[in-house]
């Protein structure tokens, strides 16, 4: 059949793009010649991307991306458009699915968006014999005539266990490397039934739990290891211990299979137990990413962050008790934060005491509340979509402004990343052997030899 070419502009650089390998998947599975393009990763800038697409012009072009990296996917599309003027330019992606109608009206190189959840979505569109079945098929948005039609929500994929796995083959898996390390992702379950206010995951891909079964997850962490030579694995759920009694049969398996793999994952405060992450470290966990989002319950409400400060203190000591590396994450500058309230949140993360914090800022994503929000209460945003990643201030609170927020999170790094604690993190990554730990440590130490070298102080 005609070949489909999938292109990347939007993940973690270390790990392979996930997603993109599950739609190849599905469409090789189905007797369709696929190539990946991971432009980040490869070098492909978008005029090598012009010449490479002119080459074997694909019959459809799918474009997937963050917010962040919109703004290079839509040139992305655009050289897509150029180079291959009679193929289908498709765009998917979190980004593309709360701005669906936007992107087309912005982008007319973009012919179709496919929202949420892809994998049978786009096996439809690549089967389409007349375009003017469109309106048939769930899940997506697309221009007809100078408007814009959206057709129904596509059901969710209820056994996520009938996916293939994802086409690594067509992907240079060597190019990916955590200091050094091959880290493959798999994703195990999809769905998130928590619908905290900064988030899209509910939406994306649905509000109820979907696992796949602990015998269908173990099978591939075997053919990572084997097959791709995985040194370590990266589980990409949204919340991992959601089912305790399918993570208790994860760990087991993965014991009694001997999988010896670092790995790490994340998942809330309230869905673990000091037996289940005891379990987690006997399966080689050796990182987990607990989201505290903030020291104040008043404003962990307001998040709709239905965990307790004292739920995560005991989740963080439980799994540090377990000599696993704790990631911390907090959201700073939520509307209704004070000074205050700001400072109760670095208070935690100092009493916790955990090996890495994510300092974030609030970040209005297009299709989150906070982002209605923020326009009800007539606060400007950025428009430049690049900012979007955690690290920038979006908007300005007349009552903090986003300048002290900057200065007292740069003043907690300066502060935690210390001689201290390279030297807890070095004893914990060389002398305990965990992986995470022997990153941050690296890590730690290059930030504080970069703050004498710029004078960063």
């Amino acid at each position: 059949m005609n070949t489909p070419l999938l292109e990347g502009v939007a993940h973690h650089p270390g790990f392979p793009p996930l997603g993109l390998a599950y739609m190849a998947a599905i469409l090789e599975q189905n007797d369709f010649e696929v190539r990946i393009f991971d432009c980040p990763v490869c070098k492909i800038d978008h005029e090598k991307l012009k010449v490479d697409l002119a080459g074997f012009q694909p019959k459809i072009v799918g474009v997937t991306s963050m917010t962040p990296t919109s703004v290079s996917a839509l040139k992305s599309a655009r050289a897509a458009r150029e180079a291959c003027p009679g193929a289908t330019i498709i765009m998917g992606g979190p980004h593309a699915t709360f701005m669906d109608r936007e992107t087309l009206v912005e982008e007319p190189a973009v012919d179709i968006v496919v929202r949420g959840e892809g994998e049978e979505t786009l096996l439809e569109i690549a089967k389409l014999e007349n375009e003017r079945k469109l309106r048939d098929v769930e899940g997506i948005t697309f221009r007809k005539n100078g408007t814009t039609i959206r057709t129904t929500d596509r059901p969710f994929i209820q056994d996520l266990d009938s996916l293939p796995r994802p086409a690594y083959h067509l992907i240079p898996v060597d190019k990916y490397r955590v200091s050094g390390k091959k880290l493959m992702p798999i994703m195990t379950s999809r769905g998130c039934p928590f619908q905290c206010s900064f988030c899209v995951a509910s939406q994306m891909f649905g509000a109820r739990f979907r696992g796949r079964s602990p015998k269908n997850v173990l099978d591939e962490l075997e053919w990572l290891r084997d097959e791709h030579g995985a040194e370590g694995l990266s589980f990409h759920d949204d919340t991992l211990a959601f089912d305790r009694k399918r993570i208790t049969e994860i760990c087991d398996g993965i014991t009694e299979r001997k999988i010896v793999l670092p790995w790490g994952c994340g998942t809330r405060a309230d869905t673990v137990t000091k037996e289940i992450l005891a379990k987690m470290s006997k399966a080689h966990c050796n990182e987990i990413c607990f989201g505290v989002e903030s020291g104040c319950q008043r404003i962990r409400d307001s998040l709709k962050k239905r965990v307790s400060t004292e739920q995560c203190e005991n989740a963080i000591k439980w799994a540090k008790d377990e000599g696993i590396f704790v990631t911390m994450s907090v959201i700073l500058g939520y509307p209704g934060e004070t000074k205050e309230t700001l400072m109760e949140t670095l208070d935690l993360v100092h009493k916790a005491e955990p090996d890495d914090v994510w300092l974030c800022m609030a970040t209005p994503y297009p299709g989150t509340e906070l982002r209605a929000l923020v326009e009800k209460l007539g606060w400007k945003m950025a428009d430049d979509w690049r900012l979007y990643n955690t690290m920038n201030p979006i908007f300005d609170d007349p009552d903090l402004p986003s300048a002290e927020i900057s200065r007292m999170r740069k003043s907690f790094y300066d502060k935690f990343y210390s001689l201290r604690y390279v030297y807890r993190q070095t004893v914990k990554g060389y002398v305990k052997g965990n992986l995470y730990s022997k990153i941050m440590a690296r890590t730690a130490l290059n930030y504080m030899l970069w703050r004498v070298k710029t004078r960063s102080f």
